[in-house]
């Protein structure tokens, strides 16, 4: 038996199908570039580990329900400057992850949030980690059937082992009078054990009027921003922005 053929069984029976495809033409250049026997297993392995992070990200990206699959890179810091390209760019680095932060994202509507939360996500995703992303509003709702069904600590011990959980849109639509404990106690479960990110269209001061329960809400706040990274998104809308152009676009035409 050749080695070519030792090699493709070997790798086949591995199930290192990326190792195989590129062993001939990195052994030629092994040859060629006088590589020893550590640097060309270290190459062929490290393409084999390569391909296996892309493909299980793209699973994660997937897994994690973003609505959109949004990067740093589509993010307009021209239309929005009142966040800092190199402290967000700096997160993407997902340090906060690896010492359970959180970061919040707080502004008027259509100024970026759900971008950059979608975009630390993905980033996350694609770096080995699990991640979740639900309105506010979904995440309230999966929590009161889970406590509903008297589940509410598994459901809580199971998300806490996603290291980042997404909330999407808190403010938007008032909540009942559960809504406050059961968001208390998604904050709570996580603190300095995993992280969240959390975008809101209001601020802080805002928040007992949209969970109708000030104790509580205090209560969270003190443990969400106790280690966070609170930005400040200001200006107008994208998706305003945006329309203004189609509507000077059509008025040019005609």
């Amino acid at each position: 038996m050749s080695s070519a053929t030792d090699v493709a069984y070997l790798t086949r029976a591995l199930k290192m199908p990326r190792a195989r495809q590129v062993a001939s033409s990195l052994a030629d250049t092994a040859r060629d570039e006088g590589w020893d026997y550590t640097e060309f297993l270290a190459k062929v392995l490290s393409e084999e580990v390569a391909s296996r992070e892309a493909h299980g990200g793209e699973n994660r990206v997937k897994a994690a329900r973003f609505p959109q699959t949004k990067t740093l890179d589509d993010f307009d810091f021209t239309h929005q400057r009142s966040v800092s390209k190199q402290q967000i760019a700096h997160l993407h680095q997902l340090d906060f992850i690896r010492e359970a932060h959180n970061v919040v994202f707080l502004g008027p509507p259509g100024t970026g949030k759900t971008h950059l939360s979608i975009s630390l996500g993905v980033q996350a995703a694609r770096r080995g980690y699990r991640v979740a992303f639900a309105s506010a509003t979904d995440w309230v709702m999966r929590l009161g059937e889970a406590k509903r069904a008297g589940r509410l600590a598994d459901e809580l011990e199971r998300l806490g082992r996603i290291p980042l959980l997404i909330v999407d849109e808190v403010g938007y639509i008032p909540f009942d009078p559960d809504a406050a404990s059961l968001f208390f106690q998604l904050v709570s479960s996580r603190y300095e054990q995993s992280s969240l990110i959390v975008s809101s269209n209001k601020s802080f001061s805002a928040w007992a009027e949209i969970f109708g329960d000030a104790v509580a809400v205090e209560a969270m706040v003190d443990r969400l921003v106790h280690h966070s990274h609170v930005h400040v998104l200001k200006g107008d809308s994208y998706r305003l922005k945006d329309k203004q152009r189609e509507v000077m676009a059509t008025t040019e035409t005609t």
